[in-house]
């Protein structure tokens, strides 16, 4: 049975369309929001989530990234929510640490059908990354949209790291690897004393 999905969102600040397969057979991403550093952090979450994944976005980016980003994280995650179906099977739970050079991020992950996101990373001075460029706060209100939206709880922390690009990197890489553990398919039961997730 294979748990993929597409799902396309139009408003009047931005159009997106998603392709998601979470059990990636090619193992393809291609990925185009007009942002490039964003473009380089879905990139992290198709590879290392070992997801096929293509993204296509265009927005008002002449005010700035904030509605493309915000979009592409509801419409991400409804579609990851709809690949995963019942969730019958899966792991559901994942974490670990996850070093970028000087970085070091905790993420711990759980598909609960209870959205909730906490989010530590904070930054010394904001560096905007790319051109146009990707304000690094918005990786909180993606990962936040994301997580709303695909129904999961989830938290990230940052326990060390300076480099911007490197922090920020990091929770893509980090959340990309747990969602891979979390819907690897362990059984055939749904995970939950309450027979539904």
């Amino acid at each position: 049975m294979s748990r993929a999905a597409s799902a396309s969102r139009t408003t009047k600040e931005t159009s997106i369309s998603i392709s998601l397969d979470v059990d990636g057979p090619t193992g393809a991403v291609s990925v185009s929001t007009g942002l490039p550093f964003f473009d380089h952090m879905l990139d992290q979450i198709g590879r290392h989530g070992g997801f096929d994944l293509t993204v296509e976005a265009t927005g008002d980016l002449a005010v700035d990234g904030h509605h493309t980003v915000e979009d592409t994280g509801i419409l991400l995650g409804e579609v990851f929510r709809e690949a995963l179906g019942d969730k019958a099977g899966v792991r559901r739970f994942a974490s670990g640490l996850y070093p970028l050079d000087e970085a070091l991020i905790e993420v711990a992950l759980d598909l609960s059908g209870r959205p909730f996101c906490v989010y530590e990373v904070p930054f010394g001075e904001v560096l905007p990354l790319g051109d146009p460029p990707f304000n690094p706060e918005m990786a909180e209100h993606f990962w936040q949209s994301f997580a709303t939206a695909a129904g999961i709880t989830l938290h990230v922390r940052k326990k060390a790291g300076t480099n911007t690009h490197h922090v920020v990197e990091a929770t893509f890489k980090g959340v990309a690897r747990c969602l891979r553990d979390a819907v690897r398919v362990e059984g055939t039961g749904v995970p939950s004393t309450k027979g539904s997730l």
